[in-house]
């Protein structure tokens, strides 16, 4: 059998500065580059058409023309990671296998199989920090624990990051340790029963000019003022430290927006539970209404609210949101509605071109007020202030809701001084029982 080590990508589709891959070309022979498109992940996505599997699919296509100029490929497989390695193993004499970790509670179960499989065979399982500039328990307190508020943990996270001496890894070209092959056949969308979707993934550009500017267009979603990364920086077509050195150099704000990022996975690792309960386990007891028909309303944007409405037209019809209005419509679900902050969670797992569980579960518990460092459950957004401030010449609005304003538009479906009323005595209610 060939001798061969295995660099498994995950979410970090490129080949600058992706650190298992550098580490595997620069101490290895015959690096095989594999993929796997798995069914444990796949057959949860009700969407046949979703534009992420799409994306993914498009970007391996792209890895394997850049394998090409090496003489080499990438394998591809679809099905159960566990199985698909078991395979392999009765293929290849397997030396090392490479990756760079994932930190959600799926990932970190699957890892831990394909670990101990291959610890029964005597291969090392080599495992990377790629996805994160500091992950896991690299930021604590003095006393050693993570940190719960936000302030503290990125004032440690910049002094620290000042002091990195950040190098972007790039593979030598005047060495080539990959494994020789002419390109292997790729399974298609339809193989695995997807179709293309017509969502348009936003171009990888770091726009220097917009990212100066951030901190004084990002609020206002009827103008190009955020940077649309959020899918590049989840499947890793970008790499972070790339990103944050950058980011460094342009604008203090976008930085704050990555430190966030990273607190967020930090929290997901060290409390893996929220991701079906909330942070603060007494807000669990707050009497959800969950009406089904005012969460339809909400889904489809026929609210009655324009901004929010916008919001979800938005989503649906694009697979993004603006990041202020995110919060907008968060608060309206969790605080107008009283509806959990679990379906909406969800909704926007199902729709998010950039879903990143721990960001998404954290917006999520911060609007709901249930979250570590969460706005307060008292402070309820009323969307027409917010659109004031930030849609104030609904430029936004009309994009998303063209029938504002006439008879075909709704009545709003709640009262929003009855709403907040609602809310603030439920939760006040709930957590002094």
């Amino acid at each position: 059998m060939e001798k061969i080590s295995l660099f498994w990508f995950r979410r970090d589709l490129r080949l600058e500065d992706n650190t298992g891959l550098y580490y595997a070309y620069m101490h290895e022979k015959n690096v095989l580059p594999l993929f796997i498109f798995d069914i444990d992940i796949l057959d949860k996505l009700e969407d046949k058409n979703d534009a992420r599997v799409g994306f993914i699919h498009s970007q391996i296509l792209n890895l394997r023309e850049e394998f090409k100029k090496f003489g080499s490929t990438i394998l591809v497989k679809y099905g159960k990671p566990i199985d698909i390695f078991r395979q392999l193993l009765a293929e290849f004499d397997i030396q090392n296998v490479y990756t760079n970790r994932d930190y959600e509670p799926y990932a970190k179960v699957r890892d831990q199989s394909i670990k101990d499989l291959l610890k029964e065979k005597e291969i090392q399982f080599l495992d990377f920090k790629d996805q994160v500039i500091f992950e896991k328990e690299e930021i604590v307190n003095g006393s050693g624990e993570f940190y719960k508020v936000f302030t503290p943990y990125s004032r440690v996270w910049l002094e620290k990051f000042s002091k990195a001496a950040i190098q972007l890894l790039q593979l030598d070209p005047n060495k080539n340790n990959f494994y020789q092959s002419p390109p292997l056949p790729i399974p298609s969308l339809s193989d695995m029963g997807f179709k293309k979707s017509d969502i348009q993934i936003p171009f990888l550009d770091i726009d220097k000019p917009l990212i100066q500017k951030y901190d004084s267009l990002r609020n206002f979603p009827g103008i190009k003022g955020t940077s649309r990364l959020g899918i590049h920086l989840r499947f890793g077509t970008i790499s972070v430290r790339k990103l944050a050195l950058e980011a460094s150099k342009l604008n203090a704000t976008y930085l704050n927006e990555l430190i966030w990022r990273e607190f967020y996975m930090m929290i997901l690792h060290n409390n893996p539970r929220v991701v079906n309960q909330a942070f603060k386990p007494q807000y669990d007891k707050i009497p959800w209404r969950n009406a089904e028909e005012d969460f339809e309303k909400w889904c489809e944007g026929r609210t009655g609210y324009p901004i929010v409405d916008a919001g979800m037209r938005e989503l649906n019809a694009t697979g993004f949101m603006h990041n202020r209005v995110r919060m907008i419509v968060a608060s309206f679900l969790t605080k107008h509605l009283l509806i959990d902050w679990r379906w909406g969670e969800a909704y926007f797992a199902g729709k998010l071109l950039d879903f990143e569980l721990s960001s998404n579960n954290g917006g999520w518990q911060w609007a709901a007020g249930t979250g570590t460092d969460a706005q307060p459950y008292f402070r309820v957004f009323n969307p027409e202030s917010q659109t004031e401030k930030f849609d104030k010449d609904l430029l936004y609005i009309k994009k998303w809701v063209p029938e504002y304003g006439t008879s075909d538009y709704p009545k709003p479906m709640v009262d929003h001084k009855f709403a907040r009323e609602r809310a603030i005595e439920t939760y006040k209610t709930a957590l002094n029982t």
